[in-house]
């Protein structure tokens, strides 16, 4: 009788315990889909459910906000249902405090000035000006560069740099100096505010354009990616105000300091040395033109302009046979005197006054830019755009040079030549850090190319792979393998590297762009003894045919790929380097040195015909009648903007046998 009453109390109870966890564990239950295998539920969770009384009642759940998905085999805790409206089950933060404004007249008028929608400067952006607004407020909205009616020392001494932003390539009419005391009256304290905040502005702008500001890279091209740390305007505020006399050198030191942009800085300024600087301006009546041997009332007045005297009745030299002439006479003196200043500012040099010679004369602006002058520039303002410091020990690829050469501590290590990209697939610009070197790499080819290799068939020694989800081939390690021996990899966006290739007659050539992108390099060997601390070329090449192995690098090692035109070497010579990619013309009109038709980036004559000679360059026609419409003529060899997936980095397989004429389709 016991036996059975236990018997049947195990059974209510089992009973129960079964009926109190499917009550618990039916929300659970209905918000989840369960397959035919599934709906097996835990024996520990069902005695959990019925058995375990919570201690404290559970925590609110916001219907509205998803909870984060249970792990893998165990049931969902049940969700209770709270009465507490949603809004009232999370606390909201609360926003900050908006500025108050001050009491005091002065520090009122900057906090008005600063609240007011009116631009400081053309190009502050609203960015610049909220952190304009936090450095104010540190100091209770009081000037920072007017003391006492009067510029401080540090304004004083920032302003110098500005107004000396011409010696680094920069526009000083890009940072206007306010001015106090203009008029007979004291400055209002709306007057002062004003100064005081537009100066902030030129000197905030001025750092953030030394940094390499002016020119968004991606309007260059869109494989020009460098890493700019622009500096904030609170921050640039903060340093160059504290500095008080030596606000100057701080506001410099925004510049870039290497060896490489200091010659090209002090190029500039030998080259402006013979440049009339703030040139006198005469403005003359209106009248015909001249030519040699004419008379005009205008004529006194050009001799005293470029200081040639009164003429032949007065005090000045006068030219051989010209003695007896009236001081009205437009004779070779002046003549030559016209067609220097003509020269100066671009116009043709003819010695004739004519209407743009008298409205040049009458224009003190600086005259435009040489186009040596606007390529030292353009180059000056790339070393904006690579790091402040470039690191003791650091590798650079001068791309347009086909040059690799490496440093360490400062000093160059080893040079070598090397192949980059080609016009239609450029060699990106950027900086990255190398972590490791691959020995015996394979060779994973890109969906782009694979395409091209089923279409002609030269699959032959490549493996059928998948990687990533998709089918590929890969080229085993070996002599033929289109990344030789050794790679070098630097992660990054564009998924280039250095590398080592098998088609080593290439870099006999004097112009190296072959490449889809990546960049080989000559004697790899030799450049893994310089990279690997703990390696040595010998030891490398007994490697070689051993597997594939990855060196690691004990310290990442700055990798620098740069793009420069014309730089000065290490003897001090200036060389001026083809314009491999066509950078430069969009990077003159970006700077306002050149004007917008020379926008359209094209690569160099010669050098689309070098890449691909075999096919035939589209036909001109009048830009100014309709053009017949053509038959389908083949694809220009060289783009405007490079269209490429990011896979197309990744390099070919030697072609065999080696065409020398043709360079080599891949």
């Amino acid at each position: 009788m016991h036996a059975e009453t236990g018997a049947g109390s195990s059974v209510l109870r089992t009973l129960s315990v079964a009926f109190a966890a499917l009550l618990a564990l039916a929300p659970a239950v209905r918000g989840e889909e369960f397959g035919a295998g599934d709906a097996t539920i835990p024996r520990s969770a069902i005695e959990k459910a019925a058995v375990e009384t919570p201690a404290d009642p559970p925590a609110v759940t916001n219907p509205a906000v998803p909870e984060a998905a249970p792990d893998q085999g165990t049931p969902a805790p049940p969700s209770v249902q709270s009465s507490t409206p949603p809004d009232a089950a999370a606390p909201t933060a609360e926003a900050p405090a908006a500025p108050v404004a001050p009491s005091e007249p002065l520090p009122a008028a900057v906090f008005a000035r600063l609240n007011d929608p009116a631009p400081l400067l053309q190009r502050l952006t609203g960015k610049d000006r909220e952190a304009m607004q936090a450095f104010y407020a540190l100091g209770n909205f009081k000037p920072a560069w007017v003391e006492n009616d009067s510029f401080t020392a540090a304004a004083n001494a920032a302003i110098g740099r500005l107004r000396a932003a011409e010696e680094d390539g920069l526009d000083p009419n890009a940072y206007p100096v306010p001015v106090l005391g203009k008029l007979s009256r004291p400055d209002t304290d709306a007057e002062i505010a004003d100064a005081d905040l537009k100066l902030s502005a030129a000197i905030a702008l001025y750092a953030r354009d030394a940094r390499g500001g002016r020119v968004n890279p991606a309007s260059i091209s869109k494989l020009v990616t460098p890493s700019l740390d622009l500096p904030t305007a609170d921050a640039t505020l903060a340093r160059v105000a504290g500095a008080g006399p030596k606000a100057g050198e701080i506001l410099q030191g925004y510049n870039p300091h290497q060896p490489g942009y200091l010659a090209l800085k002090a190029r500039l300024a030998s080259l402006r040395a013979g440049r009339p600087q703030g040139t006198p301006t005469v403005r003359l009546p209106a009248g015909p033109v001249l030519k040699l041997g004419m008379s005009d009332p205008r004529v006194p007045l050009l001799r005293s302009r470029f200081g040639l005297g009164s003429g032949p009745t007065g005090m000045g030299d006068t030219a051989a046979g010209e003695t007896g002439k009236p001081a009205d006479a437009y004779d070779r003196a002046v003549a030559d005197a016209v067609a220097s200043f003509q020269r100066s500012r671009g116009l043709p040099a003819n010695g004739t006054l004519t209407r743009a010679t008298v409205a040049a004369l009458a224009d003190s602006s600086v005259p435009k830019s040489s186009g040596s002058e606007a390529d030292l520039i353009v180059n000056m303002e790339r070393w904006r755009w690579l790091p402040s410091e470039l690191g003791s020990d650091y590798v650079f690829v001068n791309v347009p040079e086909f040059k690799l050469r490496v440093f360490r501590n400062g000093s160059l290590k080893d040079e070598t030549r090397v192949i980059v990209g080609k016009p239609e697939s450029p060699t990106p610009t950027f900086s990255g850090l190398m972590e490791y070197a691959v020995v015996n790499p394979s060779w994973y080819v890109p969906p782009s190319i694979l395409k091209q290799m089923l279409a002609s068939g030269r699959t032959a020694g490549f493996e059928v792979v998948r990687r990533g989800g998709q089918i590929s081939l890969r080229q085993p390690p070996g002599e033929r393998n289109a990344l030789g021996f050794i790679k070098f990899m630097f992660p990054n966006q564009h998924a280039v590297y250095l590398h080592d290739t098998p088609n080593r007659s290439l870099f006999s050539a004097s112009t190296r762009a072959f490449s889809h992108g990546c960049v080989r390099v000559d004697d790899p060997f030799r450049f893994a003894d310089a990279v690997l601390p703990d390696w040595t070329e010998e030891r490398l090449k007994k490697l070689i045919g051993k597997g594939e192995r990855t060196l690691r690098l004990p310290a990442k090692l700055p990798v620098h790929l740069a793009y420069f035109t014309a730089t000065v070497d290490e003897f001090g010579s200036y060389r001026t380097l083809t314009d491999l990619y066509g950078y430069d013309g969009p990077m003159k009109v970006a700077l306002g040195l050149a004007p917008r038709s020379e926008a359209v980036a094209r690569a160099p004559s010669g050098s689309a015909k070098q890449v691909t000679a075999s096919r035939a360059a589209p036909v001109a026609h009048d830009v100014h009648r309709p053009a017949p419409r053509p038959a389908p003529a083949p694809r220009q060899a060289v783009r405007t903007e490079p269209r490429r997936n990011v896979d197309m980095f990744g390099e070919p397989w030697p072609p065999e046998p080696v065409r020398r004429e043709s360079r080599s389709f891949w």
